[in-house]
């Protein structure tokens, strides 16, 4: 089964990071990524919510606006995603993540993949 962890911080807490911190932190990152790399999917980083654009579909024509608008503590700072056999072991994956990168909340939510053109046949 695919997990994916969804990554979640408070951005003025990350953005305020001198850069020598923010390459300490991806490198124990990278240190657990490449201890699971066998089961390790794809990893994205997003760039800050100040860099991205909204399109409000409750529209029509729909609307494009600057920035997430979330209005939330904390915004959604990339995600994982790990092929575990269970939830626990997903569970244990986005622990070792925490121990290397305190702070934030790790969403852990099983992937159900969506093939149009399967579905049909």
């Amino acid at each position: 089964m695919q997990y994916a962890i969804l990554c979640y911080h408070d951005e003025k807490v990350t953005c305020a990071w001198s850069k020598q911190h923010d390459d300490e932190i991806m490198a124990k990152l990278g240190a657990v990524m490449e201890k699971h790399k066998s089961k390790l999917g794809p990893v994205a980083r997003l760039l800050p919510t100040t860099a991205a654009t909204t399109l409000r579909k409750d529209r029509d024509p729909p609307l494009v606006i600057d920035g997430p608008f979330a209005e939330t503590k904390e915004q959604f700072l990339g995600f994982y995603v790990v092929d575990c056999a269970t939830l626990d072991e997903a569970l244990d994956f986005a622990r070792e993540l925490a121990a290397v990168n305190p702070g934030g909340a790790y969403e852990i939510r099983p992937v159900a993949a969506f093939y149009p053109d399967k579905a049909a046949s």
